[in-house]
């Protein structure tokens, strides 16, 4: 089981990105999907998670109303798209999937049994 991070690259300040989060060898199923990122210095923090049936979406305060997750089952694949980008955006972005079921906590990283390798987000102001 994989998790495949994408998308990731150098943006001006105010631009947009889309990363891609691609899941391979199962068919995904459990509470849901999220993104979390971890900027230099800074510990990993929580950016937005989604219920598997996409009907239910969290965002942390600094990337609402800016950025958008979504997904698409029938490809496995997970989306983030980001627009207004700020150079405090700057991070490696992971993605993550709790294929449990069960009483859910997006925001809490141990909720999550598989991780992505990362892509790279840089903003330059």
């Amino acid at each position: 089981v994989q998790l495949q991070a994408s998308g990731g690259g150098l943006v001006q300040a105010g631009g947009s990105l889309r990363l891609s989060c691609a899941a391979s060898g199962r068919t995904f199923s459990g509470n849901g999907m999220g993104w979390f990122r971890r900027a230099p210095g800074k510990e990993r923090e929580f950016v937005a998670a989604i219920v598997w049936s996409g009907d239910y979406t969290d965002y942390a305060d600094s990337v609402k109303g800016r950025f958008t997750i979504s997904r698409d089952n029938a490809k496995n694949t997970m989306y983030l798209q980001m627009n207004s980008l700020k150079p405090e955006d700057t991070a490696i972005y992971y993605c993550a999937a709790d294929t449990r079921v069960g009483t859910w906590y997006p925001r809490r990283a141990p909720e999550y049994d598989y991780w992505g390798q990362g892509t790279q987000v840089t903003v330059s102001s």
